[in-house]
């Protein structure tokens, strides 16, 4: 076989070019195919928003534990731990998802607003249960725009609390939030604001659901770059891109090829 025109991609078990899936209602049967066919490129599956509160218990603790099983760390979206914040039920809500298997879960307010406070103690309470925890930074409304300096802030406080890893909100569309335009552009100014505070980028996870964000991302940070809410059915392109195996990134790795221009 040849070698990956773009070197370098790490293997698991990694800390650095995460792929996280988000999954809005898988079965059983196609959970086991995904893993099946890309477990090797999956690190973390997050089951969408609130659905874990609609499966049957006894698929949820069933589709858990093949998850982990195959190496890879699921967890509840965050918008189901802001409803047990809201109801002021964190601590049951962490007891109900170790039981049901799950070790990790995110700490988010897209919704919500949170006291600092009341963050760090979230953070705190699931790491202190044993949970990885993954956060979040920025809104689910589109009309709030990404301040660089609150979320630079967030993260570091975030990261000092014990997370694991901040994602930078995204949504499933990838467009009209977060880092995006309404077209799904990289709002590079913003990105570029944001990059030059953080102490180390590969505590981020970029939410990035489109090819063209993930191109964009993988060229501006190399094929280690940690990727979220990338759908199911694109695991394998992703993986194809990150080694330089799709036409977008081959390029890159033709540049940087090219003898320098004298």
């Amino acid at each position: 076989m040849i070698r990956d025109p773009l070197p370098g991609r790490a293997r698991k078990p990694r800390s650095v070019g995460l792929t996280m899936v988000i999954d809005k209602g898988l079965g059983l049967g196609p959970t086991r195919a995904l893993l099946e066919l890309a477990g090797e490129y999956i690190d973390f599956i997050k089951l969408g928003f609130g659905t874990a509160a609609l499966y049957p218990e006894r698929i949820l603790r069933e589709k858990v534990a093949l998850i982990r099983g195959c190496g890879v760390e699921p967890y509840p979206g965050g918008t189901f731990l802001e409803a047990a914040l809201l109801q002021g039920r964190l601590e049951a809500f962490l007891a109900a998802t170790w039981d049901l298997g799950f070790r990790a879960v995110e700490v988010s307010e897209g919704t919500i607003d949170l006291d600092h406070r009341d963050r760090e103690r979230a953070i705190r309470a699931a790491r202190n249960m044993g949970f990885t925890v993954i956060t979040e930074v920025g809104k689910k409304d589109g009309s709030q725009e990404l301040d660089p300096a609150a979320a630079l802030s967030r993260i570091e406080a975030d990261l000092a609390a014990g997370a694991a890893k901040v994602i930078v909100e995204g949504r499933e569309s990838g467009k009209g939030v977060g880092l995006y335009d309404r077209e799904g552009r990289l709002k590079l100014g913003l990105l570029e604001r944001l990059v030059a505070g953080l102490p180390d980028p590969g505590a981020i996870i970029w939410e990035a659901p489109l090819k063209a964000q993930q191109e964009e991302l993988i060229a501006r940070f190399g094929v280690n770059v940690n990727l979220g809410n990338v759908p199911p059915e694109e695991v394998i392109a992703l993986e194809a891109l990150r080694c330089g195996l799709r036409g977008d990134t081959l390029r890159l790795a033709i540049e940087g090829a090219r003898p320098a221009a004298r």
